[in-house]
């Protein structure tokens, strides 16, 4: 193998290596941390200043803006935080971020192997689960600085490559070079902090000189604008097919970070000028890596702390540059607060079914209502169309709504709290989709009537519809106990089911009694019969949904959220209230 291929491999490798080590200790972070501190930075999105901060601390978790930038927008995208919170935790995402390049800046190439074999130890033998991930984290911290160690040692041949010396000065001389260089590496590995750690090894090789940097912070500066400006397409990527929040969040990523690039980039001798007086002293091969993580540093703080008091401005600027055209007819079966971003933030996906769930519920009221209306008066075809397209929307949102929890399962790591939660809730929503296939067989039964050329009597509508009144009463108590938590005891939901079948029963014999006094069409009695048995499974579901309540299984509330979710949020969309006062889809903690 030639010199280059082995250099390029070896490139590779070790950016393999780093990223894996990332990942896995972003991941590892997040288990060991737990929701106790999600419920923690619950709080610091109330104010600006907090927003900023919950978007470091949470990114400094993380390891990446880029995680941090795309939950952000699936989070606006569902109407979980108002896009002036949004923007302010993004704009503390690109300070927490500086903190990879920070750690990267210390020398730990003596204690490398230490690191892992210890990691390693306490991740293979301790049996605690919370112990396992810290030994994780230090597992993959170590691998995050073999990765380095391994670029930095490939690359050490390109410092005295002619090829490669004058290609660096001609980044030096062309800063936009740089600047496009940076930009393009960053959009290719989709990791701002492995484009930079790839910069600080660059950087710390030495001229032909042996003690100036074969670049120089003049020509990395640049380098990072340009990583600084590449980080912004994951964001924009995330965003495509999202609201049109989620858009301009994406949007006030890519203002904040070209903005500021630009600011540095027309000031780069005074910048650099500034990170040398702040950073260590020394030869410039030795402090340079330093030098590239303040300038970092230095660079996210001053251009967060310009555009912090300036976030009405940034909301103003990118509501205009996206525009609010008007929202189209939105199908009944199209879900309005599934988010496939949020799927690794097992609580914020929760609540997400939640509310989605009360959605589907309030629908299922609606069908209802229809149902009695035609059952009530003559039917007609409007009447029969609407009754059969909240159906068949019902039963379109159980299978989305399912999918979305089995995802849920596959791509997140929940406790046994949010399992149980998880499968609770797909119960409550195949049970409201039992509802409606039942709905729309009694329609179907209304039509066989017609279709006869008979009608029922008065008295029997009647009996259908109190029959009807009392289902959704039961209905709405069993709902309002799961979207709630209300306490339902195995005596009320007795209680209420022998009431109805109670109706029932003696709405049969009233119609028996009917055909026997000649007041009421014989022929009409398995029709009649069939509609009565569907009214006794629509209260066999309200009883499982009351269950489900029994046990435990109730509507994720914004509080039990937790990840930098405010206490109150107006959400672009709002859901109608069903009746009787029913309003599943509100979901306030």
């Amino acid at each position: 193998m030639n010199e280059t291929l082995q250099t390029l491999f070896g490139l590779l490798g070790g950016l393999a290596i780093f990223l894996y080590g990332m990942n896995k200790m972003s991941d590892a972070l997040q288990k060991a941390a737990g929701d106790k501190m999600k419920r923690i930075l619950g709080f610091l999105t109330k104010n600006p200043v907090m927003g900023v901060l919950a978007g470091a601390l949470v990114t400094t978790v993380l390891q990446s803006s880029s995680a941090t930038t795309v939950m952000i927008i699936g989070f606006v995208s569902a109407g979980l935080i108002s896009m002036p919170q949004a923007i302010s935790v993004i704009f503390g995402a690109n300070i927490g971020t500086t903190m990879t390049a920070q750690l990267l800046a210390f020398k730990l190439s003596d204690y490398i192997y230490p690191i892992i074999f210890i990691g390693f130890i306490m991740y293979f033998i301790s049996k605690k689960d919370k112990i396992k991930q810290i030994g994780m984290v230090i597992f993959s911290f170590g691998l995050l600085f073999e990765g380095i160690e391994i670029m930095g040692s490939v690359m050490k041949p390109l410092a005295t490559s002619d090829v490669f010396i004058q290609l660096m000065g001609q980044v030096k001389d062309m800063p936009i070079l740089g600047v496009a260089l940076g930009t393009v590496m960053t959009l290719v590995v989709q990791s701002s902090s492995a484009t930079i750690a790839v910069l600080q090894n660059f950087a710390s090789q030495a001229g032909p000189d042996g003690v100036t940097s074969i670049i120089g912070l003049a020509g990395a500066i640049p380098i990072l604008l340009g990583d600084n400006i590449g980080t912004t397409i994951t964001a924009v990527l995330a965003s495509i097919g999202q609201s049109r929040a989620a858009k301009r969040v994406a949007a006030a990523h890519c203002t904040f970070n070209i903005t500021g690039a630009a600011v540095a980039f027309c000031i780069l001798p005074y910048f650099a000028k500034i990170v040398q007086y702040i950073s260590t002293k020394g030869p410039e091969v030795s402090v340079i890596s330093r030098q590239i993580a303040n300038a970092h540093t230095l660079f996210n703080v001053t251009v967060t702390l310009i555009w912090l008091p300036l976030i009405p401005l940034m909301v103003r600027w990118v509501s205009w540059l996206i525009k609010g055209d008007r929202k189209p007819v939105e199908s009944l079966g199209e879900p309005k607060f599934l988010d496939r971003h949020v799927l690794t933030q097992p609580s914020a996906a929760l609540y997400l079914v939640s509310r989605e769930i009360g959605n589907v519920a309030n629908l299922v009221v609606d069908m209802l209502q229809s149902a009695k209306d035609i059952v009530k008066k003559s039917t007609s075809t409007e009447e029969q169309t609407q009754l059969q397209d909240l159906s068949a929307g019902i039963r379109e949102l159980h299978q989305k709504v399912s999918e979305y929890i089995v995802q849920l399962y596959e791509e997140s790591k929940m406790n046994d709290t949010q399992s149980e939660q998880a499968a609770g809730l797909l119960g409550v929503v195949t049970t409201l989709k039992r509802m409606a296939i039942r709905s729309n067989e009694i329609l179907s039964q209304i039509h066989s009537i017609m279709n006869s050329g008979r009608n029922l009597s008065g008295i029997a509508r009647g009996e259908l519809v109190e029959c009807f009144e009392e289902i959704q009463q039961f209905f709405i108590l069993a709902m309002d106990a799961v979207a709630y938590d209300t306490p339902i005891s195995m005596e009320q939901i007795n209680k209420s089911k022998a009431q109805l079948r109670h109706s029932q029963k003696s709405f049969r014999k009233a119609h028996l009694k009917r055909v026997q006094n000649g007041e009421c069409d014989a022929g009409l009695t398995d029709d009649f019969n069939d509609i009565i048995y569907n009214m006794e499974r629509l209260v066999d579901d309200c009883v499982e949904i009351a269950t489900e309540a029994q046990d435990n299984v109730h509507f994720v509330q914004r509080s039990e959220v937790g990840v930098i979710l405010p206490d109150t949020v107006e959400s672009e969309e709002g859901l109608p209230d069903g009746p009787a006062g029913a309003d599943f889809s509100s979901v306030n903690g």
